[in-house]
């Protein structure tokens, strides 16, 4: 490598869909599209950046990852700009093990990992903000992978956040699952719904009680606004399962069900404080295997103090990982504002269970 080389590295993980999706009013009363997304740990992109002085073009491998290669390009400029220094090419180069097509935020992830990297190749440190700016801007409408992973409402097509809802959801472990046979969703395929003013009425409602929810740490609140925001969006991405999911749901004693709404991975919520919860988990892994439903992951949505029951590890991967000491984030990123998380180096195209 040459003096003139650098080399930058990003990560960022994904989620399990969403805990409430659809139109809401601003500080000004304005309609906005946003969600809340509900974490999941220990899945993620990796990227690596390397600069190129003299070059000209900018490639990425995988060569399909065409969303994280924008990100990458308007990055360049920015940080070009930042530190005065003239545009050049460069080699981006994604890992990771996000399954794509099934509303987990495959794509948003590449793109942060990728804006990411190249900052760190450039010894920049771009605020959240303005990672969320990148994004959108290549990608149209982003997830908040860039922010800390607290309860946000964000508004996914201008990346900002209209609401900051608390400290961390309920306390809840999810059993998840893949629906339509784990089938990839093109989210440029959706028709597109329009809102109405019952509609704004609804979901202001479901931020009403999932504020309530964060406040209180009521699993069974977090619970309902999922279910109600799943049903409601079943006219733009219709599930054929998602009567039978809500039926297990009430069998087994689970909290609500909660879908992505731009793909078909989902998942039962529980209590962690409810009897047998290990007897619950059981019975819903069961029931859904049953009907034919896969189960892939169970997991808390706060991995950091919850522990779960039976809770199945995943298979080592075939490919060595970063050891722990190994920072996912390049020196640009250091104490950033998302931990670091386990990566591997394979990225399945099919919803693995762990």
């Amino acid at each position: 490598m040459s003096a003139e080389e650098a080399t930058g590295t990003g990560h960022a993980a994904c989620h399990h869909g969403e805990i409430l999706q659809g139109v809401f009013l601003d500080e000004r009363g304005r309609r906005r599209a946003g969600l809340v997304t509900l974490p999941l740990a220990g899945l993620g992109t990796r990227a690596e950046f390397v600069r190129r002085p003299g070059a000209e073009d900018v490639t990425v491998v995988p060569a399909d990852r065409t969303k994280a290669l924008r990100a990458a390009t308007y990055a360049m400029a920015e940080c070009a700009m930042h530190c005065q220094e003239p545009l050049c090419g460069g080699e981006l180069r994604l890992t990771g093990d996000i399954p794509v097509g099934l509303g987990m935020g495959s794509s948003s992830s590449d793109v942060i990992a990728a804006v990411r990297a190249v900052a760190d190749a450039f010894g920049v440190r771009l605020a959240p903000e303005a990672v969320a700016r990148l994004a959108v801007r290549a990608e149209r409408a982003s997830d908040p992978l860039m922010l800390d992973g607290r309860p946000l409402l964000f508004a996914q097509r201008e990346g900002r956040v209209l609401e900051e809802l608390g400290a961390a959801l309920p306390p809840a472990v999810v059993v998840g699952c893949a629906l339509g046979g784990g089938r990839p969703v093109d989210t440029l395929a959706l028709p597109a719904h329009g809102y109405d003013d019952e509609d704004v009425r609804a979901y202001e409602r479901l931020r009403d009680v999932l504020r309530s929810a964060v406040a209180t740490a009521d699993p069974v609140l977090l619970g309902h606004v999922a279910t109600e925001s799943a049903r409601r969006s079943q006219r733009v991405l219709p599930h054929e399962e998602f009567g039978e999911l809500t039926a297990i749901a009430g069998r087994v004693g689970a909290v609500g069900v909660q879908v992505a709404h731009s793909g078909n991975v989902a998942g039962l919520l529980f209590d962690p404080a409810a009897p047998d919860l290990r007897g619950r988990l059981r019975r819903c892994s069961q029931a859904l295997t049953a009907t034919g439903i896969p189960v892939t992951y169970t997991f808390a949505t706060n991995p950091h103090g919850a522990t779960l029951p039976d809770r199945p590890r995943p298979p080592s991967p075939s490919t060595s990982s970063p050891t722990s000491e190994e920072p996912l984030h390049g020196r640009a990123h250091r104490g950033s504002d998302r931990p670091p998380r386990p990566d591997t180096c394979r990225r399945p195209a099919h919803l693995p269970a762990l």
